[in-house]
């Protein structure tokens, strides 16, 4: 028998507990919460300031009022909210992905519990039931995956609607603040 370093013995258990699949479902559940972090610490250092720079751009511009000129604000904004936006899509295939997964998962461990019963010959419910809670572990994982994914995926929706407004009411009040400086002046 191959003697594991103490460092793998939790994915052992794992693999003994539900499969090789529930150790890929641990590799999307690390992957969707390292987004999910990544994406906090990116809206609390990096959006501000962008969003703060993007504005100052705008107002210190003469023309504000062209076609051109509009035209080149709603790239600026795109632009920036698309720096929002941009794990969205990753992050809503890979908790589509997780439930899919689960039924993998499952589907192999009904596969090997038919197995060692028509190999067994034996009525054994206890091993039986056994083998159905261990086949069944997958699906119940990638379930709760996806769910905690998902709330997530709707806050970060909820965020990049709210911010597109803040943005576009920001960059409205700077050139509303500059025309009264002017006219101040």
């Amino acid at each position: 028998m191959i003697t594991l370093p103490l460092w793998l013995e939790p994915v052992e258990r794992l693999i003994d507990a539900g499969g090789i699949v529930l150790v890929v479902l641990a590799f999307v559940a690390v992957l969707v919460f390292t987004m999910a972090i990544e994406r906090f610490w990116f809206y609390r250092l990096s959006w501000r300031p962008a969003r703060k720079r993007l504005v100052h751009r705008w107002a210190a511009r003469s023309d504000h009022h062209s076609w051109s000129a509009r035209t080149l604000r709603y790239v600026w904004a795109q632009a920036l909210m698309a720096r929002l936006r941009r794990p969205l899509p990753w992050l809503k295939l890979l908790v589509a992905l997780c439930p899919l997964l689960g039924l993998l998962g499952t589907v192999t461990g009904m596969i090997s519990v038919f197995d060692s019963l028509s190999v067994n010959d034996t009525g054994q419910a206890r091993a039986m039931a056994d083998g159905v809670a261990r086949a069944t572990l997958p699906t119940l994982t990638g379930m709760a995956i996806a769910v905690v994914g998902l709330l997530f995926i709707s806050r970060l929706e909820h965020v990049i609607r709210r911010e597109d407004q803040r943005l576009h009411d920001r960059l409205a009040q700077a050139l509303e603040n500059r025309t009264l400086e002017k006219q101040d002046a």
